[in-house]
């Protein structure tokens, strides 16, 4: 996905339910040489004392999504060295937290695309995963307010509505590098 001399990272987030895991798979698929990196999957490696990003005791929650952002930007770099082309799905709902994001994947290029299928879509989509992949919270409202105050001039904001995920993957493989660029 890159057309440099410096890796780059491939950064999709967007609200829970927005596609970020199948579409990042797909993704993922469509390069010859890829790692796909899932926040909720690297959080379920916490065995015993995980506190989730929304959780009590807040201070705790807070150390935990730094924790969950530096083993995503380090193993992204692992993987970059080694010749893949990383992405990263995580929710990053604020400036300061996609910055935090930046330092650590220096000297990469971060293309950053945010899926804005719209709330109900997400809504939808979250209510009919399995239990333990399911976001459970009520508080779509807020949280996509409050990334488009955040990071509403930041990357690439494609509204996924009406395509297929596997449309969708192939409109970032073919135009993430010159829509979602961030540094």
């Amino acid at each position: 996905m890159n057309a440099t001399g410096v890796s780059s990272c491939l950064i999709v987030t967007g609200m829970p339910g927005a596609g970020k895991s199948t579409v990042t798979r797909l993704v993922a698929e469509r390069l010859a040489r890829s790692a796909r990196l899932d926040g909720d999957e690297l959080n379920r490696m916490i065995v015993n004392g995980f506190v989730w990003a929304l959780g009590e005791p807040a201070d705790e929650a807070a150390r935990q999504v730094e924790l969950l952002h530096r083993n995503l930007c380090a193993l992204a770099n692992n993987f970059a060295e080694a010749g893949f082309t990383p992405l990263i799905d995580a929710v990053i709902p604020s400036r300061e937290e996609l910055d935090f994001f930046l330092d650590l994947l220096t000297p990469r290029e971060v293309l950053f695309v945010v899926l804005t299928p719209g709330i109900e879509a997400c809504r939808s989509r979250n209510s009919l995963r399995a239990p333990r992949e399911r976001f459970d919270f009520d508080g779509y409202d807020a949280l996509d307010a409050g990334m488009k105050h955040e990071l509403g001039d930041t990357g690439w904001w494609f509204d996924t509505a009406s395509l297929t995920p596997a449309e969708t993957a192939d409109r970032i493989v073919h135009e993430a590098r010159d829509r979602a660029l961030v540094n």
